[in-house]
C-alpha cells in the first residue's frame, strides 16, 4: 500500500529502525545541518526532531538519506524494478519518433487509473493562515555559515503554463527574505522559469503554490527530469500505482498534494527580482548570489500535526546524492530511446550528477563512442554535463579501480578526446562563464584501424574458466 502521507512514511521508518527521534531543542541555524551532516556522511538514520527553537513544528531530515530510504520512499526492493516498468511502457509504443514516445509514456491507457484524483477536503487546508508568523512559524533553516539566509530546501514549487494549462511541479530552494516573502531560484532550464519568461512577456501576475511534505513519491516526482508538461502527479502516482490526490488551493487557481503537510499561496510579480544567496550547494561549495524573482506568500495553510520536511546539500555523501541515484537508474530506459547501444551508466557521487557520467555501450563500429557522447549532450538534463566517458559493454562502471584502469590505458588523448563547448550546470563554479564552458568527452573503448589506431589492439589478460574452476574447487586445500 503506498503511503498516504509524510506521517505515515515516519513511522514505517521508525518501525524498520531508520528514523530517530531528537527530544532535545536544537537551533535552526546551523546546528541542524551539522547533525544531518554528520549522520549523512556516516549512513546514519532519518531525524526527527521534536523541538525546533522558534517553531512549534517538529522537523524531518535525512528521510531519503540512504539506498534502502530511497527503496522504502518508491516502494521498490530495486530502482532497476521500476526501470523495467518504464522500459516496458517503451516497448509498447507503436513506431515513432523519439520526441512522441517520451510524450506518449504517461498517455497510455493502462495508465488511466493513475491520474490525479482531484478532492474537494484535504488535509493540508485543516488550518488557514492569512496573517500572522507565516514563515515565521516554520523552522526553516540556516546550512551553511556563509549562506545569505535561511532556506527552504525541499519545497515543491506548483507554477501554471499560461499557454497550455499545463501545471508543473519542481523543486528549487527559496531563500526566506521575511516572514512573506522568498526567492525563488529558477535556473534558466527549468520549467518554473520559462513558465515565468511567458508571464513576464505577457507583463501578468504568475500564482505561485509551494507544497511542503506530503507523501515521499510526490517530493521525488518533483525531483524527477520529465520531459516538459508531463504531469508529474502522474508519474508519482504510477510510482505508487495509486491516483495522488489533489485539492485547489484556498487563493489561487493551483490544484495542490492534497495530503501535503504545509503549503505556501501566493504570486511572482514580472520583474520583481533581487539579490538570492549565497548557498552552501550540493557541489560542496558556495553558489554566488544573483538575481531571481521574488515569491510573495498571501496565505499558508498546514495539516493539524505538519512536520516540516528539510535537507541539507554540501560535500557528498548528502541526502540529495540518493534521490539523484534513483533518477540515475529510473531514467536509464529513456536515454536508450536516444542511443540504443547503452548498457549502462553511472554518475559518481563525487561528480554531483553534473560534472561525470561514466557510460557503457555495446559497441559495433568506429566512431560509436563519439556519437553517444554528442547524443547524450542534447538530451535534456545531460546536456549540462561536463565529462563524458565512454567504454565497452564489458565493464562494471561502479568498480572504480577498473574505471580508471580502463581510462588511463584504453585512452591516446591526441586521437580519443572530443572537447567541445556549451551550456553547463548553473552551480559549476570552474566555467568561465554562468552555465557555458568547456566540455569533454573521453572515448575509453577499444580502437580499431578506423578509428585511427595504426597497429592491433591487445587482448587483454584472463586467466581460462578450467583453471579458475580447479582453483576455487581446491581452494581449501591450499590453506589459504
Amino acid at each position: 500500500m503506498p503511503y498516504k502521507n509524510q506521517r505515515q512514511f515516519i513511522a514505517r521508518l521508525e518501525e524498520l529502525g531508520e528514523l530517530r527521534r531528537v527530544a532535545v531543542e536544537v537551533d535552526p541555524v546551523l546546528e541542524i545541518t551539522e547533525i544531518a551532516d554528520r549522520a549523512s556522511k556516516s549512513g546514519g538514520p532519518a531525524l526527527l526532531f521534536e523541538k525546533v527553537k522558534g517553531s512549534p513544528h517538529p522537523l524531518l531530515i535525512n528521510a531519503f538519506g540512504s539506498y534502502s530510504r530511497m527503496h522504502l520512499a518508491l516502494e521498490c526492493e530495486s530502482f532497476d524494478d521500476i526501470a523495467a516498468r518504464i522500459d516496458s511502457l517503451v516497448k509498447m509504443q507503436p513506431p515513432a519518433g523519439v520526441l512522441d514516445k517520451l510524450r506518449m509514456l504517461f498517455t497510455l491507457k493502462e495508465l488511466a487509473g493513475y491520474m490525479p484524483k482531484k478532492v474537494k477536503k484535504a488535509p493540508c487546508q485543516e488550518r488557514v493562515q492569512t496573517g500572522g508568523a507565516l514563515l515565521d512559524g516554520l523552522p526553516v533553516l540556516t546550512c551553511w555559515p556563509h549562506d545569505g539566509g535561511p532556506f527552504i530546501t525541499l519545497p515543491i514549487v506548483i507554477t501554471r503554463d499560461p499557454d497550455s494549462g499545463a501545471q508543473n511541479y519542481g523543486m528549487y530552494r527559496m531563500q526566506k527574505f521575511d516572514n512573506a516573502s522568498t526567492g525563488m531560484h529558477w535556473q534558466y532550464n527549468k520549467d518554473g522559469a520559462r513558465h515565468y519568461r511567458k508571464y513576464k512577456e505577457r507583463g501578468e501576475r504568475m500564482e505561485v503554490a509551494v507544497a511542503l511534505g506530503g507523501p515521499p513519491v510526490v517530493t521525488y516526482a518533483a525531483t524527477a527530469p520529465l520531459p516538459p508538461d508531463i504531469d508529474e502527479m502522474l508519474f508519482a502516482g504510477w510510482l505508487q500505482s495509486a491516483p495522488v490526490e489533489l485539492v485547489k488551493a484556498k487563493t489561487l487557481d493551483l490544484l495542490v498534494p492534497a495530503e501535503s503537510d504545509f503549503v505556501l499561496e501566493g504570486y511572482v510579480d514580472p520583474g520583481d527580482e533581487r539579490i538570492e544567496g549565497p548557498f552552501g550547494d550540493h557541489t560542496g561549495f558556495y553558489s554566488p548570489a544573483d538575481i531571481y524573482p521574488v515569491f510573495h506568500i498571501t496565505c499558508v495553510t498546514m495539516r493539524e500535526d505538519a512536520v516540516y520536511p528539510a535537507t541539507v546539500v554540501g560535500k557528498p555523501p548528502m541526502e540529495d546524492c540518493y534521490m539523484a541515484k534513483a533518477t540515475e537508474r529510473i531514467f536509464l530506459p529513456l536515454m536508450r530511446l536516444i542511443a540504443p547501444e547503452i548498457v549502462d551508466i553511472e554518475l559518481p557521487l563525487e561528480g554531483v550528477f553534473h560534472n561525470c557520467a561514466l557510460v557503457s555501450i555495446k559497441k559495433e563500429h568506429a566512431g560509436q563512442a563519439r556519437k553517444v557522447v554528442h547524443a547524450l549532450w542534447g538530451m535534456g538534463q545531460m546536456a549540462s554535463t561536463k565529462f563524458i566517458a565512454v567504454f565497452d559493454h564489458d565493464i562494471d562502471l561502479r568498480d572504480y579501480s577498473t574505471v580508471v584502469w580502463k581510462l588511463l590505458n584504453n585512452v591516446d588523448p591526441q586521437r580519443d578526446l572530443v572537447i567541445s563547448g556549451g551550456p553547463l550546470d548553473a552551480l559549476d563554479h570552474s566555467a568561465p562563464y554562468a552555465n557555458f564552458g568547456g566540455k569533454m568527452g573521453i572515448d575509453a573503448t577499444r580502437k580499431t584501424r578506423e578509428e585511427g589506431m595504426g597497429r592491433d589492439w591487445p587482448d587483454e589478460m584472463k586467466m581460462s574458466d578450467d583453471v579458475k574452476k580447479r582453483v576455487s574447487e581446491r581452494w581449501k586445500e591450499y590453506g589459504l
